[in-house]
């Protein structure tokens, strides 16, 4: 850990020493994602004060303005997100408390899911309930596009190396079209966007702890949930998912939500929701290895590929899409 930033951070923390009793030595990397941010954890001296995070987030590539509002609107909301205890916005560098080193993905189990998955529905309502127009940026047409586009620039020809033909390439784009129209049809909320079982954390007291949040939008009510049980990280038997979506429409409706009232309008604008991420993350996961050199990711193409490739069978209109993601089998990636 010698690099310039580094050494900008460790100035930083030297500052808040006294305030915070903080061991400077303890220093160490808490976690890296899939952008420039990355994670320290770092010991108080003062036993009240535990570990803390520190984010490092380089301004000209991750600013801290967005991950500062939507902070302080899940908090108000009621849901357990990171406390900013300090904050260096002109060097990128935030003092966070700390949620703990249980993710949701190391703690799933079959005898464990039912009672996460009930607490992250409880937050997921929470923070829909909260949801008001005007406050964070649209999920519009044009971000839908350039999130689908992914698929054809990353996944088909970097990564595949595949030239779709003319006819392909039309039904590829009338896919395109059918989902992005599903998906602006559907009722509007507050949408975390990457709400899944490595963002979740399994804490003591108003479970789950929820990170990673900086790029929530205002967009389609199924999204989060497309997210939490078509999960790229860890796949479940349909049956399940479908009882779990079946809870969270329930409790969703109860609580006053602009959910359908027939659960077949539900769960297919839930399965076209996550249709449109899946295609949207292959594009991503090859995007991170080609032009970020980040190889972690390619093991989940597979689960990620069966995702989108099952959904699009079940509709006819989506089978010419479905027969493009099928011969992507036959290419080694």
């Amino acid at each position: 850990m010698t690099d310039s930033r580094l050494n900008t951070l460790r100035n930083w923390l030297k500052a808040l020493e006294a305030s915070w009793q903080l061991d400077l030595d303890s220093l160490a990397p808490a976690s890296a994602d899939a952008s420039f941010r990355r994670y320290f954890r770092i010991t108080s001296k003062n036993p009240s004060f535990g570990t803390l995070i520190v984010m490092d987030a380089p301004p000209q590539h991750e600013p801290l303005d967005a991950f500062i509002k939507v902070d302080l609107l899940l908090s108000e909301a009621g849901l357990n997100v990171p406390k900013i205890l300090e904050q260096n916005i002109a060097e990128g560098f935030l003092l966070l408390n700390d949620l703990g080193i249980k993710t949701y993905l190391a703690e799933l189990n079959n005898e464990t899911a039912d009672h996460l998955y009930k607490d992250a529905t409880h937050a997921l309502v929470l923070m829909q309930l909260a949801s008001k127009p005007g406050v964070l940026p649209n999920y519009d047409q044009a971000l839908l596009q350039r999130e689908l586009d992914l698929l054809l620039e990353w996944y088909l020809k970097k990564h595949l190396s595949i030239e779709l033909s003319t006819q392909q390439s039309d039904q590829l784009k009338k896919s395109f079209e059918l989902i992005i129209e599903n998906n602006l049809a559907q009722a509007k909320v507050y949408v975390h966007r990457d709400y899944h079982s490595r963002n979740l954390m399994v804490t003591e007291k108003n479970n789950p702890g929820v990170i990673d949040f900086q790029d929530a939008v205002y967009g389609p009510i199924t999204y989060d949930a497309a997210s939490l049980w078509r999960d790229a990280y860890i796949a479940w038997p349909e049956e399940r998912v479908i009882d779990w979506v079946i809870k969270f429409w329930e409790a969703g409706r109860k609580a006053g939500l602009p959910m359908p009232d027939d659960f077949g309008h539900f769960y297919r604008d839930f399965e076209w929701m996550g249709l449109q991420r899946h295609l949207k993350v292959l594009g991503i996961f090859a995007r991170l290895y080609h032009r970020d050199g980040k190889d972690g990711y390619l093991k989940d193409i597979p689960l990620v590929l069966e995702y989108a490739i099952a959904t699009a069978n079940r509709y006819i209109e989506l089978k010419p899409l479905a027969r493009i993601l099928e011969s992507t089998r036959t290419h080694k990636d």
